[in-house]
């Protein structure tokens, strides 16, 4: 299959952004959209980006899923906290020969959605990207925007290079976004997890930015520990992650703008923020290992508190 249709659920900072450079590139391009519907079909999306702005004056945006085409991907760029809504959806969207695409963060979110349509293949896609919404479809990208690919085996044992994640791959690629293919999906969910612990978490635990975080030595040090920390919980379940790759997350954070991580926007907007994806499923599965990892558990407390407080208030 040669051209092949998405499906964007979510079309935030994120599905917002990847979804515009799709249609962009001449890839047909449909569009889920909630609050922002009636603008978007009247105005279109705007991409602000340090690669050069643009407008798409019109794009095929949906209320519901329902009136959607089934399309050949299914792109799921929610956060995690809104994953209960996936039962609805993906049923809805998706055809025998659908890809679900899933562009999010943490762990275990590809064995629910393997239940929920069995019959459809799963690729991740981690995203390494500096960008935020900043009104009704307009977007705005800061830096980065690149993407590791890596299909789900339920087993768990690596899927190597597969033909899906090569066609994905040249999609995007033909967006202008840079693509890694990566054979191993467990691995390259702990590998994300080396920068969202540390710079998500503590983002919002010490209210301040990236930059802010590596300026301060106490706190440089706490991120480090906390990087440590996920090293270990990859090793508990089989996959290692070299140093030099914790060295590199933080000298490319270093190289990024003043950057406010999504968690600290869904924070100071009084949304609920991926607390048990991204910390509290990666204690558990290295507790289930016998390991122990005291500061990401003290961090993870710590969220899960701010989190019920500050949705109770709001």
């Amino acid at each position: 299959m040669d051209q092949r249709s998405y499906a964007i659920i979510g079309t935030g900072a994120l599905g917002g952004f990847y979804g515009a450079r799709l249609q962009k590139a001449g890839i047909e391009t449909h569009f889920l959209l909630r609050s922002d519907f009636e603008h978007v079909c009247e105005h279109g999306l705007i991409v602000n980006s340090v690669e050069g702005d643009f407008v798409l004056p019109h794009v095929n945006a949906y209320a519901r899923a329902d009136d959607m085409p089934r399309c050949d991907v299914i792109s799921v760029c929610l956060k995690a906290t809104a994953n209960d809504s996936l039962v609805d959806l993906l049923p809805a969207l998706a055809a025998p020969h659908s890809t679900i695409l899933l562009l999010q963060n943490g762990l275990g979110a590809e064995e629910r959605i393997q239940r929920i349509v069995p019959g459809n293949r799963i690729v991740a896609g981690l995203c390494f990207l500096c960008s935020n919404k900043i009104g009704p479809g307009h977007i705005t990208h800061l830096d980065y925007g690149n993407i590791a690919l890596a299909e789900y085996r339920g087993d768990g044992k690596p899927a190597g290079t597969t033909e899906m994640m090569r066609a994905v791959g040249s999609d995007f690629e033909a967006a202008g976004i840079s693509v890694k293919l990566n054979g191993d999906l467990v691995l390259a969910r702990w590998m994300k997890l080396v920068w969202n612990i540390p710079f998500n978490g503590l983002s919002v635990a010490l209210g301040c930015t990236t930059q802010e975080i590596l300026q301060k030595p106490v706190w440089k040090d706490r991120a480090w520990k906390l990087m440590l920390e996920v090293q270990r919980g990859a090793a508990a379940v089989g996959r290692t992650i070299e140093g030099r790759f914790l060295e590199k997350m933080m000298t490319d954070t270093a190289k990024m703008i003043p950057y406010k991580t999504s968690m600290i926007l869904d924070f100071e907007a009084g949304r609920p923020m991926e607390v048990e994806a991204i910390f509290g499923e990666p204690l558990r599965q290295a507790a289930d290992a016998s390991v122990e990892l005291p500061m990401l558990r003290d961090l993870y407390e710590e969220l899960a508190t701010i989190n019920r407080q500050w949705t109770t208030l709001k």
